[in-house]
């Protein structure tokens, strides 16, 4: 884009509405240090062999902890970040019960995309449409938690209509799982409350912001750093967890489809969107849901929010700019957020699933994932629609 002149420096680093969404950046960056510390502590290994003993080995028992588990944590923390942490320990309690990883992995990736819906730092999606739409963490709180339990609840019906019928109880292996001591897998316990109090520190700076007016962004930042201050982590070990690449990829987006905006292209569609709806807020709400978790489902749904969320932004103006409005924002993030289900590569969460469990010799193919997530993403979206 740069370099066809379709923008420039002044636009791309430095432009609110066509540049880096700088804000989106430094806060996957503050969050992603703050998990590269608490991944340290042994957290999730904890948790999961407490899940396990929990459902005293039962598989249908333990599914539902663990997907409970992914979609909690993919709220607080985000969505990929928790099915790195979560889909290894996974295959260890899967091990132990003799069961097959795929149908648990497949769970806990839906979990996290459903999960992550329910606040501003859940997924890169809500991130971006956040920053677009000028809406605060506790916005997604009231407007997008309440559902995302709902759709939870109806969830876990699914997994056992999917998954659940086809599993054998061994009572022998639940017996040796039973006797696993699940305190041996914290590794520093000083450093798991530190981090533990940060987050719920990060947390409540999130909720408090009209009180404190932080943006998220710094929010992150400033616990990041505070947990690297306060505790033996060193800056060295904290900036290894960070995924650069990931980073990397979030500014070259914004650059992209900057350049869209500066050259109009986003203008045009905006006016021809804005023109086929012709201020009909209730169809143009049902439409950008739908439309959003189909393409959601072939386009992994975070270039395909960056790409819409500019138009979106020219249609809640057409439709008065109020609170009636920002229910299209609510469309979109649902519908990018559910539809990421549908297919194995609608999501970054489902992909780096399919990846871990290749590696671990478990291959999950793109038909044996999408089969599930379409049931899903249909029934979803459906409960959606009427709640919007």
């Amino acid at each position: 884009m740069l370099l066809i002149h379709a923008t420039d420096a002044e636009a791309a680093f430095f432009s609110e509405h066509a540049g880096i969404g700088w804000n989106v950046v430094f806060l996957l960056l503050g969050m992603m240090v703050i998990v590269g510390v608490l991944k340290e502590t042994g957290l999730f290994e904890y948790l999961a062999i407490w899940a396990a003993k929990k459902a005293r080995g039962r598989p249908f028992r333990l599914m539902v902890l663990l997907v409970l588990i992914t979609a909690v944590a993919s709220a607080l923390l985000d969505n990929v970040t928790t099915v790195l942490l979560i889909a290894p320990v996974t295959f260890l309690v899967c091990e132990r019960l003799a069961l097959p990883a795929a149908p648990f992995l497949i769970a806990e990736a839906m979990a996290s995309n459903i999960g992550g819906a329910a606040t501003l730092v859940g997924g890169p999606p809500n991130i971006i449409i956040a920053s677009r739409g000028g809406l605060s963490f506790n916005d997604f709180l009231v407007h997008m938690a309440p559902l995302v339990v709902v759709l939870m609840i109806v969830f876990v019906g699914l997994c056992w209509f999917m998954f659940g019928r086809s599993f054998r109880y061994d009572p022998e292996r639940a017996v040796q799982i039973m006797a696993l001591d699940e305190r041996e897998a914290i590794a520093d316990r000083r450093l798991l409350w530190q981090s533990l109090a940060v987050l719920a520190l990060v947390m409540a700076a999130f909720v408090l912001h009209p009180a404190l007016h932080y943006e998220p962004s710094v929010v992150a930042i400033l616990g990041a750093g505070i947990l690297v201050a306060a505790t033996k982590v060193t800056t060295e070990q904290a900036i290894a967890e960070v995924e650069w690449p990931t980073l990397v990829f979030f500014a070259g987006l914004f650059v992209m489809v900057g350049a869209l905006v500066e050259t109009g292209v986003i203008g045009q569609l905006s006016q021809v969107a804005v023109g086929a709806t012709a201020g009909q807020l209730e169809l143009t709400t049902m439409g950008l849901l739908w439309a959003s978790a189909g393409l959601s489902a072939i386009v992994d749904n975070i270039p395909y929010v960056a790409t819409m969320s500019p138009i979106v932004e020219q249609l809640v103006q057409a439709n008065g700019g109020n609170d009636h409005a920002q229910v299209l924002w609510w469309a979109l993030a649902f519908g990018a957020d559910l539809g990421g289900n549908a297919t194995a590569v609608g999501a970054a969460a489902n992909v780096v699933v399919l990846g871990i469990a290749a590696r671990n010799r478990t291959p999950i193919s793109f038909w044996q994932f999408t089969k599930y997530g379409l049931i899903v993403t249909v029934v979803t979206v459906a409960l959606a629609a009427p709640y919007l």
